[in-house]
Parts: C-alpha cells; structure tokens; sequence
C-alpha cells in the first residue's frame, strides 16, 4: 500500500509529535479526509486534549509531507464539527472531544471509560426523600415513598459533560458518595446482584437554566440534550428512574435505524 512516505511523525514543537500519521495515497479516499479522520479519532481517545497546539498550516504541512490545501481543508473540517479552533498568532488549537454515545442501556461512565475518556463524578446529592407523584409512577411505588436521589456531576478530561439526577427505590445497594465517585451506577447494581434487562426511553431539548450553566460552564439558554429512562430488572421491576442533561456541545446520542422486514 502506497503510503504518504513512512507514517508521519511531526517535529517537535507541535501537540502531534507523539502521534503517527498512516496517509495511503493510492486509496480513493482523500488525503484531507485520512487525515482529519486520524486527528478527529486522536482527539476522541484524549491523545489530543483540549488546549494543545497543533500549529499553523506552513508547519504541519513541512511536517506531514502534504499541501497546505490539503491540511487547510481538513483543519476546516474539525474546525466546523468544534473540534479545533484557529487562533491568530497561535496556529490550530484542540477545543474538545464530542462525547459520541450510542443509544443502548449503558451508563455513561462506562461508555466514557471504554472510549478512553477519562470520566469523574462529583456527587452534588446523595439522600433519601420522599418519592414525588411523577418519580412514584416510573419506579411503580406509592407518591410519598422513600425512595434515593443522586444528583452527580459527569466530567470527562476536566470538564463537564453532564448533570445525572436518578431516582432508586428502595434496596440493599450500598450508595456511599466514595463508591459513587470512583465508579458508575450501573457498574455498582451490577456487582450487587442486579441484572439490568431493559429500559424505555424517551430524549429531548431545551435550554439551560442558570444553575445547569453553572454547573455545565455554559451560558444560560445554552442547548442542552435531555434523556429521561427508567430501566428495569430480569423480573421486569423498575430500579432506576433517571432524567439527565447533557452539553449539546459536547454530546451527541448514535442511533442506529433498521428497515422493518
């Protein structure tokens, strides 16, 4: 296979020095998009973390044995999707990684830790209270019984993608705020003996109040992606009610369509 030379290692002096570049140009692909392919997936498992310096277009084109147009348009093509910015005098800066997640019954912990994210939990409310009418009707309980509600902050690579509130009933799942910022919910029902089976599901949008943007470091009003589940045990009892806000910014839900027979 035709290769842009060996793979590219850049010079040092640029956020890319520790990476490799395989470019193969006898593939009908463009070089442009190999290449912001490469930089978007280096960005997505945290190789490129928010802040580093890719450098100006003269350099990373002398570094990586391509065009300046060819380097130009796929800087644009990250740049577009928000995940480098141009910044005169400095050259392309990383900005963020877009959390993609695919819409499954997983908990957003373990699918930021299996993409390399880095995630980390701030517990904001860890207490028991009495269950409101709309919480009592998706975990099957009475209005007024007693039942858990976390609150927790989502962080991945030191800054924060989500606000999580979930609702449990009540169980014998030990809850502490330690285990809650060292693993995920899901992850933690698990190893006491709950198998999770099924979940309905319901996503929206709106905009963030001011304690969302506080909390989020966004600007009031900012989009934010919203998710509602309940998720359900083997037995078909409801054991977890969660309504959670993400960063549209940051955050984007996969869904994958199939044509009914």
């Amino acid at each position: 296979m035709a290769r842009t030379g060996d793979p590219h290692r850049p010079a040092a002096g640029s956020a890319l020095t520790s990476l490799t570049f395989a470019l193969d140009r006898a593939s009908p692909v463009p070089l442009y998009h190999q290449f912001a392919q490469q930089l978007e997936a280096a960005i997505g498992r945290g190789a490129l973390t928010p802040g580093s310096l890719l450098g100006n277009e003269v350099d990373l084109s002398a570094r990586l044995g391509l065009s300046r147009p060819t380097v130009r348009q796929a800087i644009r093509t990250l740049v577009d999707k928000g995940l480098l910015v141009r910044r005169r005098g400095v050259g392309t800066q990383v900005v963020h990684s877009r959390v993609r997640r695919p819409l499954e019954l997983s908990s957003l912990y373990d699918d930021l830790e299996s993409a390399g994210q880095g995630p980390a939990t701030r517990v904001l409310r860890n207490e028991p209270i009495p269950a409101s009418a709309d919480v009592a009707a998706a975990l099957g309980l009475t209005e007024g019984t007693e039942v858990t509600v976390l609150e927790r902050l989502r962080c991945t690579h030191g800054r924060p993608v989500a606000l999580l509130c979930n609702h449990l009933p009540p169980s014998a799942l030990e809850l502490t705020t330690q285990r809650l910022e060292s693993t995920g919910l899901y992850r933690m029902m698990r190893s006491a003996g709950v198998t999770l089976h099924s979940a309905r599901q319901s996503i929206g949008a709106r905009g963030a109040t001011t304690e969302e943007a506080a909390l989020l470091d966004e600007e009031e009003g900012a989009a934010l992606l919203t998710m509602r589940r309940t998720a359900y045990d083997v037995s078909g009892r409801p054991v977890e009610y969660g309504s959670h806000v993400y960063r549209a910014s940051h955050y984007a839900f996969d869904f994958q369509l199939l044509v009914r027979p």
